[in-house]
């Protein structure tokens, strides 16, 4: 078992005491990063709590040879896609893909995620649907678009106009 492994297997019972879910454990360097999620989102007041409390358990259970600082935090709204779960829950947004240099084809694969298996994703791009192997991925993640579709018959043009306005009242107060 490796190292995220044994860390998510640590914080898991903490996280569903509390009602929340371990989204995904992400070590990089000396930085132990565990990403929360719940049904509704997550409170900043619900993460430091988590915290404190994730942080105890490794502290005693030491998981790590040597010094680590931990963050919990949300996905965010432009989540990392890593496991095949991640692609399975994310089915019907829109994502961006970057494959690794030796797979054949455009190395940024973005569109819509179209479908997901246990050893692969499909992509619905401009040109048409594009499979991927999960070994063929270097990173993923998910797109959000701010705002929604312009109403019918409404010009992209007045739909901007009404961005910038928005923007500009926002940014003076």
């Amino acid at each position: 078992m490796g190292t995220s492994e044994r860390i998510a297997e640590l914080v898991e019972p903490i996280l569903l005491d509390r009602g929340h879910e371990l989204y995904d454990v992400e070590l990089t360097g000396a930085t132990v990063r565990v990403l929360v999620d719940r049904e509704g989102g997550v409170a900043l007041d619900d993460l430091e709590q988590l915290a404190r409390e994730i942080s105890g358990v490794l502290d005693e259970a030491d998981p790590l040879p040597d010094r680590f600082y931990l963050e919990v935090s949300s996905p965010g709204l432009e989540r990392p896609l890593r496991q095949p779960k991640h692609f399975q829950t994310a089915v019907g947004t829109k994502v961006k893909v970057k494959t690794l240099p030796s797979v054949e084809g455009d190395r940024r694969v973005d569109g819509l995620l179209a479908a997901a298996d246990d050893d692969s994703v499909t992509v619905e791009t401009d040109a048409g649907p594009r499979r991927l192997a999960y070994d063929d991925i270097e990173r993923a993640r998910t797109v959000f678009e701010w705002g929604g579709n312009p109403k019918p018959g409404t010009a992209s043009k007045s739909s901007s106009t009404s961005k910038t306005s928005t923007n500009k009242k926002r940014s003076a107060s």
